[in-house]
Order: structure tokens, then C-alpha cells, then sequence
């Protein structure tokens, strides 16, 4: 199991390094990240998203928004959660925000341009399925951004619920991928602005939890794993505030050791967002030995 552990963790770094290289070259023909995105999205979504057709019954009367995190997309992030949650009958939408790579590759954007996108497509979610409010699930930067839409952005009326999947919420030093990022600032903030921007130290993430970091009528889960390899260190997700449900994933099974790649496809997690979303029918957790989907109960 050490050995499968760590053949993840290395499989995710290589996968962001290269990415990282990758958009570097990309940049040197694109002036901004902001150039880089469009309206056409070339990633298809995830299964069971983005049927705009789809009218939340009573049983689930907001939809669910899923927020991908910084170098991944809608599909990559959410294959596993977004048919879980429209078997269980809810509508379901995912973006990709923040685009690069001709828009394969997401959440590279400037934070702030990228909160815009989430907020243009809450209202259009909004204005297609005809509810007052959504849902929304965040997995790393997608857990964290939505609460500058909440908070700057007059989101906080049109979200009920906020689960982030290893948020940074207080930034990141970035684990593992923590040196290419921070060596050479100007080259980072090329190729990746959000990178810099989820700096503990950064404006962005000082602005976001000045004067408290929650809002009233808001209710927020937090889903942390203490293996965490990128957000870290892995308390960077917890906050502090009414109505808030931290959770660290080993406190409720200690052999799941699921990180921070691997968080969105783990049954364990994948149910505590199912409790989250619907707390009045909330099913057990199914604890196993082993990491994301594969493990062993």
C-alpha cells in the first residue's frame, strides 16, 4: 500500500510538472492567462453534468455546481462525484475556468477573473433550472475561490452550500510542487498567476479571510485528508466560523489515505459530500484500506 501510495503521489507531480512546462511554452505565444480562455469550453463535462434541461425536484431543489482545482479541468476532477450525485437525482454543472492550453488545462487564471467566471455561470445555472440557490462543490482552488464570489461578488444569496475537497482556504506553500513555483516569481506569474495568488502571503488570500471567513446563511463543509501533498499544510482547509463542519478524512477512517489527487474519487469522500448536501438523509460512511477508488473494505 506505501508503495501504491507513493506511485500516486509521483505519478501527480510528474503530471503537474509537465503540465507546468507545457503552459510555460504555450505562454510564450500568449501575453495572459486571461487571453487564453474563451466561451467555447473544449473539455466536455464530466458524466451526468450539465443537462440543461434538468429541473431539480423538490426531493433536491438546488442544483450542484462542482469547481475544479488549479492544472485540472471539469472532466479530470469530477469523472468520479458527478454521476454519483446525478444517479442520486440532483442537477449537476461543471466549468472549467481560468483556461490555458487552448482550455485543456484550467484554474491557471487570474483569481479574481476566474470568481467572475464561476459567478456568470452560477447565474446561468440559475436562470436555466429556474431555483433561488445552488450547491456548490470546490476541490482544491475550487473549494476556496467561490467564497471571493460569495463574498465580493454578491454570490452569498444564490449559494446555500459550500464543500470544499482540500481547499486551500488559507493558501498553500504548495507541498511538493512548492519550489518551481516560488523560485522565480515573474515566470510563475506568467504562466500561472493563480499559482502565486494562493501564496499564504499573497493580497488575495489576506483579503479573503479579513473580517471573518465565513457568511452568515451560509452553511459550509470541509473535507481534508492529512496525506495532502499540495495543499499544504493540510489545515490551510479548515475554517473557522458559524455553521462550519470541518473534517479530516483519517479522523473517521484511519486507513483511507486518500490525498489530495486521489480526494474526489474516494468513496469515502464522495459520501461525506452526499451527507453534506442532504443532512437529513445522511447514509453511512464506508470506510476501507487504501487510497481514492481503490481501496479495500
Amino acid at each position: 500500500m506505501r508503495v501504491s501510495l507513493f506511485k500516486i503521489q509521483v505519478t501527480g507531480l510528474c503530471a503537474l510538472a509537465l503540465t507546468f512546462g507545457s503552459a510555460a511554452i504555450a505562454f510564450a505565444d500568449s501575453p495572459t492567462a486571461v487571453e487564453a480562455s474563451s466561451d467555447v469550453d473544449v473539455v466536455p463535462p464530466p458524466p451526468g453534468a450539465d443537462n440543461w434541461s434538468c429541473k431539480p425536484s423538490a426531493a433536491h431543489p438546488r442544483p450542484v455546481v462542482l469547481a475544479h482545482g488549479t492544472f485540472e479541468n471539469r472532466w479530470d476532477n469530477w469523472f468520479a462525484l458527478s454521476p454519483r450525485l446525478a444517479e442520486a437525482g440532483y442537477c449537476v454543472y461543471a466549468l472549467d475556468f481560468g483556461r490555458s492550453l487552448g482550455g485543456t488545462i484550467s484554474g491557471v487564471g487570474p483569481l479574481r477573473v476566474s470568481a467572475q467566471e464561476i459567478s456568470d455561470f452560477v447565474d446561468r445555472v440559475l436562470a436555466a433550472t429556474g431555483a433561488q440557490q445552488v450547491d456548490i462543490v470546490g476541490h482544491s482552488q475550487g473549494g476556496m475561490l467561490p467564497r471571493y464570489y460569495m463574498k465580493n461578488l454578491g454570490g452569498a444569496s444564490k449559494v446555500h452550500t459550500l464543500v470544499g475537497l482540500a481547499p486551500d482556504n488559507h493558501g498553500t506553500t504548495w507541498g511538493l510542487i512548492g519550489l518551481p513555483i516560488t523560485l522565480a516569481p515573474p515566470v510563475t506569474n506568467a504562466v500561472c498567476p493563480a499559482c502565486t495568488e494562493q501564496l499564504p502571503s499573497s493580497d488575495f488570500i489576506r483579503q479573503l479571510n479579513s473580517g471573518g471567513e465565513t457568511l452568515l446563511g451560509v452553511r459550509y463543509t470541509v473535507i481534508a485528508s492529512k496525506f495532502d501533498e499540495f495543499a499544504t499544510p493540510y489545515t490551510t482547509a479548515f475554517l473557522n466560523g458559524p455553521d462550519v463542519d470541518n473534517i479530516t478524512l483519517q479522523d473517521l477512517c484511519p486507513g483511507n489515505f486518500s490525498e489530495h489527487m486521489t480526494m474526489p474519487a474516494d468513496p469515502v469522500t464522495i459520501q461525506l459530500v452526499l451527507n453534506a448536501l442532504d443532512p437529513e438523509h445522511k447514509a453511512p460512511i464506508p470506510c476501507g484500506f487504501g487510497t481514492g477508488a481503490a481501496q479495500i473494505r
